[in-house]
């Protein structure tokens, strides 16, 4: 049996129209773009308007934008992944997303992993290509997060901001994804929550169930950067060995837009070049699931990832999970 590869042929990237820089969050908080900048390398995010923007017409943007490059139709497509914590649905928005592509012969589902979504489906969509299950998969990294964030907290409201991503992968003689490595350490879960915050409510005697809603993002911001900083090296260099690579055959690494000093922190230890580091976090914050492939798309799309090109890419975030992935672009 001929071994089956993986290749990425497409890629798109959709963000709202709406921008929300740090001159004016300083009006809603007590902060300051120099503040901000300094501390994380944010300048900018956008923000999904609710009247406009859902998280199913990001991720349907960024879709048609990846299709159209893999020049295949989305009758082709046999799995649809969307990488959320955000949902339109909590029951899952993947299955709409499908509708409004008219990929009618596709599977949909959602997947849940954080600022490491994006990582955890690539690895998760070439199982399915691997196995000959499925030959065209849509995986797709979106979040709308401005929906969960106290917007009075300037400890986390300076952080984030909404978009989706999108590749196209395809089977292939020859398998671009390199190697990988994933990890969860749910000891560490408090770091970074989305958290649902029940309340009792009766509805018989002796029986009393749990209402509510899910409460805005809280995050211990020293506690997650020393475990970036820590553990994305490690990660990364484990991926490489399971790609039987050194680091100086990578020519970019992408990380998780969520730091500057992290990203920074990051390539010192791995001894790769700034000028190797794709980073468009001063424009967009941090976008979770979205950040890595709007950070692929933008580099491809600009001529700067070339068709062969090694990529070390490496998700990180609540969970906690963290994961890398080592993949050449293009067929």
């Amino acid at each position: 049996m001929t071994n089956i590869g993986i290749a990425m042929i497409g890629s798109g990237s959709a963000t709202p129209s709406v921008s929300l820089d740090n001159h004016g969050l300083s009006q809603i908080v007590d902060t300051s773009d120099e503040w901000i900048a300094s501390r994380t390398g944010i300048r900018d995010r956008r923000v999904a308007d609710p009247h406009t923007t859902s998280l199913c017409s990001l991720a349907a943007a960024a879709s048609k934008q990846a299709i159209a490059m893999a020049q295949v139709d989305p009758s082709e497509i046999d799995l649809i992944i969307l990488a959320t914590s955000t949902p339109d649905d909590l029951f899952g928005t993947a299955s709409l997303i499908q509708a409004q592509l008219g990929a009618t012969q596709a599977v949909a589902f959602d997947l849940t992993a954080a600022c490491s979504g994006f990582i955890f489906g690539l690895v998760t969509a070439a199982q399915f290509i691997r196995t000959g299950a499925y030959k065209t998969v849509l995986l797709i990294g979106g979040d709308i997060l401005s929906r969960w964030v106290d917007w009075s907290d300037r400890r986390t409201c300076v952080l984030f901001g909404d978009g989706a991503g999108a590749v196209v992968l395809q089977a292939s003689e020859s398998d671009r994804l390199l190697g990988f490595e994933l990890r969860s350490d749910g000891t560490q879960n408090g770091c970074l929550n989305l958290a649902f915050q029940a309340q009792p409510h009766t509805l018989i005697e002796g029986v009393t169930v749990s209402q509510g809603t899910y409460q805005p993002i809280t995050m211990n911001g020293q506690e997650v950067y020393r475990f970036a900083v820590r553990k994305v090296p490690e990660v990364i260099e484990k991926a490489l060995f399971r790609a039987d690579l050194t680091v100086d055959r990578v020519n970019w690494l992408i990380l998780h837009q969520a730091n500057q000093r992290i990203m920074d922190a990051v390539a010192q230890r791995l001894n790769i070049p700034s000028d190797r580091v794709i980073s468009n976090l001063a424009n967009y914050g941090n976008t979770s699931a979205a950040s890595i492939p709007i950070a692929l798309d933008e580099a491809v799309r600009s001529g700067k990832i070339q068709p062969g090109d090694v990529i070390a890419a490496s998700g990180f975030g609540a969970g906690l999970t963290w994961g890398a992935a080592i993949f050449q672009w293009g067929i």
